[in-house]
């Protein structure tokens, strides 16, 4: 019987933070690529590189940020430099090995919408933005997005291309200029998806434990194909639930005594 005493959306910032590797460079976005890329430090990857986009380098904060802004990531950081400097020489530069993403909408060839939900002129839901987000998508060397697995959010073509993922089924990515390699990876409270290397429609190449896979059909708007002879995620650990869990408690008495 799979062990079940953790939420999925620990499985899920544990599952992402596994895929990253130390001494890598990497591009983090706030919120739950934050949390995977600070806990992959805290635990099998000290060495790692953390950026954000605010020109922090080699960050190591306490307690998780707020906003790129978060005056915790330039108190901790090797260096502080321009964001110019930031997109242009280190991202633009090719020196970015991962960049970090979350998403509001992602399709089946991992192009992301942070944007607007339904017609761009009208749209239903005005969703924050793109931020840096393109400029990572397409110059970091492979991008990681972290995402809940809902119907709504995983449809087969996003309302609105933000940052772009594989584009299509022809289309090719260096062929436009953009030199990253595009989704290494989309992890999600139910499982791991990759790119097919044929078709680079997003696969099923792993789920978690307790997870059938007609929950992850359900939770998809396209018909989902899963990789012969589907692995189960790695449960978490004992050590990573700790770390995590110490992590998330931090944070929260910080946020919790900033209001007071």
């Amino acid at each position: 019987m799979a062990n079940t005493d953790y939420t999925a959306d620990e499985m899920m910032t544990i599952a992402a933070a596994r895929m990253l590797r130390d001494e890598q460079v990497c591009f983090v976005g706030i919120g739950l690529p934050s949390a995977a890329a600070n806990l992959a430090r805290l635990t099998h990857a000290p060495n790692i590189v953390l950026i954000y986009e605010s020109g922090t380098i080699g960050t190591r904060p306490d307690i998780l940020p707020l906003s790129i802004g978060d005056g915790i990531l330039a108190d901790s950081a090797d260096t502080v430099v321009s964001v110019p400097e930031m997109f242009r020489y280190w991202l633009q530069g090719g020196r970015i090995d991962v960049g970090f993403l979350g998403a509001a909408q992602v399709d089946k060839y991992g192009n992301i919408n942070t944007t607007v939900i339904g017609d761009y002129r009208k749209p239903k839901v005005r969703l924050p933005g793109a931020g840096g987000a393109p400029e990572i998508a397409t110059s970091a060397r492979d991008i990681l997005i972290i995402i809940r697995q809902t119907p709504r959010a995983f449809v087969e073509r996003v309302d609105f291309i933000t940052s772009v993922g594989l584009l299509d089924a022809t289309t090719d990515r260096r062929a436009l200029g953009i030199q990253g390699n595009g989704p290494a990876a989309i992890v999600t409270d139910l499982g791991i998806l990759k790119p097919d290397p044929k078709t680079r429609e997003l696969t099923l190449a792993s789920i978690h434990p307790g997870i059938t896979f007609a929950q992850v059909r359900d939770s998809t708007g396209w018909p989902l194909k899963a990789i012969e002879g589907l692995p189960t995620t790695e449960p978490p650990r004992p050590d990573e639930l700790a770390a995590l869990r110490d992590l998330n408690s931090r944070s929260k008495r910080a946020d919790e005594k900033a209001v007071t």
